[in-house]
Protein backbone atom coordinates (compact mmCIF):
# COMPACT_ATOMS: atom_id res chain seq x y z
CA UNK A 1 0.00 0.00 0.00
CA UNK A 2 2.80 2.41 0.90
CA UNK A 3 4.56 1.61 -2.39
CA UNK A 4 1.39 2.50 -4.31
CA UNK A 5 1.04 5.83 -2.50
CA UNK A 6 4.70 6.67 -3.15
CA UNK A 7 4.34 5.67 -6.79
CA UNK A 8 1.24 7.85 -7.21
CA UNK A 9 2.92 10.78 -5.45
CA UNK A 10 5.93 10.52 -7.76
CA UNK A 11 3.68 10.40 -10.81
CA UNK A 12 1.75 13.50 -9.67
CA UNK A 13 5.04 15.36 -8.97
CA UNK A 14 6.38 14.56 -12.46
CA UNK A 15 3.10 15.64 -14.02
CA UNK A 16 3.15 19.00 -12.21
CA UNK A 17 6.77 19.61 -13.28
CA UNK A 18 5.82 19.01 -16.94
CA UNK A 19 2.83 21.39 -16.67
CA UNK A 20 4.97 24.17 -15.14
CA UNK A 21 7.73 23.79 -17.74
CA UNK A 22 5.22 23.76 -20.61
CA UNK A 23 3.46 26.89 -19.33
CA UNK A 24 6.79 28.66 -18.97
CA UNK A 25 7.83 27.78 -22.51
CA UNK A 26 4.56 29.09 -23.91
CA UNK A 27 5.02 32.55 -22.47
CA UNK A 28 5.91 35.20 -25.06
CA UNK A 29 9.57 36.03 -24.89
CA UNK A 30 10.27 39.75 -24.43
CA UNK A 31 11.63 41.49 -27.51
CA UNK A 32 15.28 42.32 -27.45
CA UNK A 33 16.40 45.86 -28.29
CA UNK A 34 17.31 44.69 -31.79
CA UNK A 35 13.72 43.51 -32.30
CA UNK A 36 12.11 46.78 -31.28
CA UNK A 37 11.05 48.85 -34.29
CA UNK A 38 10.77 52.63 -34.16
CA UNK A 39 7.56 53.74 -35.88
CA UNK A 40 9.49 56.34 -37.85
CA UNK A 41 11.82 53.69 -39.27
CA UNK A 42 9.18 51.28 -40.60
CA UNK A 43 10.00 50.07 -44.12
CA UNK A 44 7.05 48.93 -46.20
CA UNK A 45 7.08 45.32 -47.35
CA UNK A 46 7.82 45.53 -51.08
CA UNK A 47 5.21 42.84 -51.71
CA UNK A 48 2.53 45.30 -50.65
CA UNK A 49 3.59 47.95 -53.14
CA UNK A 50 2.37 47.87 -56.76
CA UNK A 51 5.09 46.69 -59.13
CA UNK A 52 3.85 48.72 -62.10
CA UNK A 53 2.12 52.03 -62.57
CA UNK A 54 -1.58 51.57 -61.88
CA UNK A 55 -4.67 53.72 -61.91
CA UNK A 56 -5.35 55.75 -58.78
CA UNK A 57 -8.43 53.74 -57.73
CA UNK A 58 -6.50 50.48 -57.84
CA UNK A 59 -3.55 52.00 -56.01
CA UNK A 60 -5.81 53.24 -53.22
CA UNK A 61 -6.71 49.66 -52.34
CA UNK A 62 -3.05 48.94 -51.56
CA UNK A 63 -3.24 51.36 -48.62
CA UNK A 64 -5.78 49.25 -46.74
CA UNK A 65 -3.16 47.24 -44.86
CA UNK A 66 -0.81 50.16 -44.16
CA UNK A 67 -0.83 52.48 -41.17
CA UNK A 68 -1.29 56.16 -42.02
CA UNK A 69 2.16 56.92 -40.58
CA UNK A 70 3.99 54.32 -42.69
CA UNK A 71 6.48 55.72 -45.22
CA UNK A 72 5.92 54.86 -48.88
CA UNK A 73 7.66 55.79 -52.13
CA UNK A 74 5.50 58.08 -54.28
CA UNK A 75 6.79 56.68 -57.56
CA UNK A 76 5.21 53.33 -56.61
CA UNK A 77 1.83 55.03 -56.27
CA UNK A 78 2.35 57.35 -59.23
CA UNK A 79 -0.75 59.06 -60.53
CA UNK A 80 1.09 61.00 -63.18
CA UNK A 81 3.29 62.92 -60.76
CA UNK A 82 6.46 64.61 -62.01
CA UNK A 83 9.71 64.81 -60.04
CA UNK A 84 12.70 67.17 -59.87
CA UNK A 85 14.34 66.31 -56.56
CA UNK A 86 16.56 69.35 -56.17
CA UNK A 87 18.42 68.31 -53.02
CA UNK A 88 19.73 65.26 -54.86
CA UNK A 89 21.55 67.80 -57.06
CA UNK A 90 23.47 71.02 -56.47
CA UNK A 91 20.67 73.02 -58.12
CA UNK A 92 19.31 74.43 -54.86
CA UNK A 93 19.96 77.32 -52.49
CA UNK A 94 22.54 75.24 -50.58
CA UNK A 95 24.53 74.77 -53.81
CA UNK A 96 25.28 71.25 -52.58
CA UNK A 97 23.87 67.76 -53.01
CA UNK A 98 22.57 66.45 -49.66
CA UNK A 99 20.57 63.39 -50.77
CA UNK A 100 22.41 60.28 -51.90
CA UNK A 101 19.83 59.72 -54.62
CA UNK A 102 16.61 61.24 -55.94
CA UNK A 103 13.62 59.70 -54.18
CA UNK A 104 10.32 61.05 -52.90
CA UNK A 105 8.85 59.39 -49.81
CA UNK A 106 6.01 60.55 -47.54
CA UNK A 107 3.66 59.00 -45.03
CA UNK A 108 0.63 57.09 -46.33
CA UNK A 109 -1.86 59.76 -45.19
CA UNK A 110 0.12 62.40 -47.10
CA UNK A 111 0.11 60.32 -50.29
CA UNK A 112 -3.64 59.80 -50.05
CA UNK A 113 -4.21 63.56 -49.90
CA UNK A 114 -1.74 64.20 -52.73
CA UNK A 115 -3.45 61.68 -55.01
CA UNK A 116 -6.79 63.39 -54.48
CA UNK A 117 -5.29 66.82 -55.09
CA UNK A 118 -3.56 65.63 -58.26
CA UNK A 119 -6.83 64.19 -59.58
CA UNK A 120 -8.37 67.64 -59.12
CA UNK A 121 -5.42 69.36 -60.83
CA UNK A 122 -5.73 67.06 -63.83
CA UNK A 123 -9.21 68.40 -64.46
CA UNK A 124 -7.49 71.76 -65.10
CA UNK A 125 -4.91 70.17 -67.39
CA UNK A 126 -2.01 70.22 -64.92
CA UNK A 127 -0.35 67.92 -62.38
CA UNK A 128 1.97 68.08 -59.37
CA UNK A 129 5.73 68.22 -59.72
CA UNK A 130 7.82 67.55 -56.60
CA UNK A 131 10.99 69.37 -55.56
CA UNK A 132 11.24 67.83 -52.09
CA UNK A 133 9.24 65.41 -49.95
CA UNK A 134 10.07 63.59 -46.72
CA UNK A 135 13.53 64.56 -45.49
CA UNK A 136 15.46 62.33 -43.03
CA UNK A 137 16.56 64.19 -39.93
CA UNK A 138 20.17 63.32 -40.74
CA UNK A 139 19.80 65.34 -43.96
CA UNK A 140 18.37 68.21 -41.92
CA UNK A 141 21.64 68.20 -39.95
CA UNK A 142 23.59 68.34 -43.23
CA UNK A 143 21.58 71.34 -44.37
CA UNK A 144 22.00 73.07 -41.01
CA UNK A 145 25.76 72.59 -41.21
CA UNK A 146 25.77 74.40 -44.57
CA UNK A 147 23.28 77.15 -43.69
CA UNK A 148 22.78 77.38 -39.89
CA UNK A 149 20.09 80.03 -40.20
CA UNK A 150 16.54 79.20 -38.97
CA UNK A 151 15.14 81.72 -41.45
CA UNK A 152 16.08 79.31 -44.25
CA UNK A 153 16.70 75.91 -42.60
CA UNK A 154 14.81 74.45 -39.63
CA UNK A 155 17.00 73.60 -36.66
CA UNK A 156 17.39 69.80 -36.81
CA UNK A 157 17.03 69.51 -33.03
CA UNK A 158 13.44 70.69 -33.38
CA UNK A 159 13.02 69.35 -36.89
CA UNK A 160 10.67 70.42 -39.64
CA UNK A 161 7.46 68.91 -40.98
CA UNK A 162 9.59 67.65 -43.88
CA UNK A 163 11.31 65.46 -41.25
CA UNK A 164 7.90 64.13 -40.22
CA UNK A 165 6.78 63.07 -43.69
CA UNK A 166 3.98 65.63 -43.87
CA UNK A 167 5.47 68.42 -46.00
CA UNK A 168 6.10 68.71 -49.73
CA UNK A 169 7.69 71.34 -51.96
CA UNK A 170 5.83 71.38 -55.25
CA UNK A 171 4.87 73.26 -58.37
CA UNK A 172 2.50 72.59 -61.26
CA UNK A 173 3.31 71.41 -64.76
CA UNK A 174 1.17 70.79 -67.80
CA UNK A 175 0.31 67.19 -68.61
CA UNK A 176 3.19 67.38 -71.10
CA UNK A 177 5.60 68.44 -68.35
CA UNK A 178 5.95 72.19 -68.96
CA UNK A 179 6.22 74.16 -65.71
CA UNK A 180 3.67 76.85 -64.99
CA UNK A 181 5.09 80.31 -64.28
CA UNK A 182 5.06 80.84 -60.51
CA UNK A 183 7.15 84.00 -60.56
CA UNK A 184 10.33 82.57 -59.05
CA UNK A 185 12.31 79.38 -59.03
CA UNK A 186 12.07 76.92 -56.16
CA UNK A 187 13.96 78.05 -53.03
CA UNK A 188 13.95 81.71 -53.98
CA UNK A 189 13.91 83.53 -50.65
CA UNK A 190 12.53 86.98 -51.24
CA UNK A 191 9.27 88.95 -51.40
CA UNK A 192 8.60 87.86 -54.96
CA UNK A 193 7.99 84.34 -53.59
CA UNK A 194 5.49 85.51 -50.94
CA UNK A 195 1.91 84.35 -51.39
CA UNK A 196 0.61 87.69 -50.14
CA UNK A 197 2.61 89.58 -52.75
CA UNK A 198 -0.03 90.54 -55.31
CA UNK A 199 2.17 92.96 -57.22
CA UNK A 200 2.80 90.36 -59.90
CA UNK A 201 1.47 89.58 -63.40
CA UNK A 202 -2.02 88.04 -63.52
CA UNK A 203 -0.70 84.78 -65.01
CA UNK A 204 1.55 84.20 -61.97
CA UNK A 205 -1.18 85.11 -59.49
CA UNK A 206 -3.65 82.77 -61.23
CA UNK A 207 -1.17 79.88 -61.19
CA UNK A 208 -0.40 80.37 -57.51
CA UNK A 209 -4.10 80.64 -56.71
CA UNK A 210 -4.84 77.36 -58.48
CA UNK A 211 -2.03 75.64 -56.56
CA UNK A 212 -2.97 77.11 -53.18
CA UNK A 213 -6.74 76.71 -53.35
CA UNK A 214 -6.61 73.14 -54.64
CA UNK A 215 -4.05 72.01 -52.05
CA UNK A 216 -6.02 73.64 -49.23
CA UNK A 217 -9.22 71.92 -50.38
CA UNK A 218 -7.42 68.60 -49.94
CA UNK A 219 -6.11 69.10 -46.43
CA UNK A 220 -2.89 71.09 -46.85
CA UNK A 221 -1.94 74.51 -45.56
CA UNK A 222 0.47 76.90 -47.20
CA UNK A 223 3.46 78.94 -46.05
CA UNK A 224 3.16 82.69 -46.64
CA UNK A 225 6.78 83.20 -47.72
CA UNK A 226 7.18 80.12 -49.94
CA UNK A 227 4.64 79.56 -52.72
CA UNK A 228 5.94 75.98 -53.18
CA UNK A 229 5.68 74.69 -49.59
CA UNK A 230 2.63 72.75 -48.30
CA UNK A 231 2.04 70.91 -45.03
CA UNK A 232 -0.61 68.27 -44.42
CA UNK A 233 -2.93 69.36 -41.62
CA UNK A 234 -2.20 67.55 -38.36
CA UNK A 235 1.17 66.22 -39.52
CA UNK A 236 3.02 68.44 -37.03
CA UNK A 237 1.93 65.92 -34.37
CA UNK A 238 3.92 63.09 -35.98
CA UNK A 239 7.37 62.08 -34.81
CA UNK A 240 10.59 63.39 -36.34
CA UNK A 241 11.94 60.52 -38.41
CA UNK A 242 15.28 59.39 -39.73
CA UNK A 243 14.04 56.61 -41.98
CA UNK A 244 16.44 56.31 -44.96
CA UNK A 245 15.58 54.78 -48.30
CA UNK A 246 17.74 52.33 -50.21
CA UNK A 247 19.30 53.98 -53.26
CA UNK A 248 19.68 50.59 -54.95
Amino acid sequence: MLKIIRSNALFIFKFLVIVVLTASACKEKPKSESQNTNESEVIVDEAILPKKKEKAKKVFRTFENLADTTFVRLADFSDGFAFDMRYATSNNFLKEKVYDCAECYTRVKTVKALLKANAAFKKSGVKIKFYDCYRPNSVQYKMWAIVPNPQYVANPKKGSIHNKGGAVDITLVTLDGEELNMGTDFDFFGKRAYLDNFDLPKEILDNRKLLKETMEKHGFWSTRTEWWHYNLQGSHKDKIANFKWDCN
